[in-house]
């Protein structure tokens, strides 16, 4: 496997990898309230790079799950929708990073040769 062939299966297990934690990534952000575009530059700082066109689906479907509320904030100048963790985003959050810790310890273990 060369070049072209490699780097396309590496970015098929990049997405793969990271399809995960950008909906557990939110879920943690905003338990700040923060709208859309400031959403996606805080994670993009925290290292989390995440394409508008994949955050706003995810939103929508977070709240539809009832895992985030939304608001519409009509004091600025241009209106803003905040999104917001809800107490069910929030526990699901919590579980979620408890897993991420197991399975982040059992990744080290076999990194570093099978042994935790």
């Amino acid at each position: 496997m060369y070049g072209d062939e490699f780097d396309e299966i590496e970015a098929s297990h990049r997405q793969e990898l990271r399809r995960g934690t950008v909906g557990l990534a939110c879920l943690l952000r905003l338990r700040t309230p923060d709208y859309g575009y400031a959403l996606l530059e805080s994670l993009g700082t925290d290292g989390i790079d995440v394409d508008a066109n994949t955050l706003y689906p995810l939103l929508r479907r977070l709240e539809k799950q009832g895992l985030v509320t939304s608001e519409w904030s009509t004091g600025e100048a241009r209106p803003r929708k905040f999104y917001r963790t809800s107490p069910e985003g929030d526990r699901l959050a919590r579980v979620l990073t408890d897993d991420w810790h197991r399975l982040d310890a059992a990744l080290r273990g076999l990194v570093d040769g099978g042994e935790s």
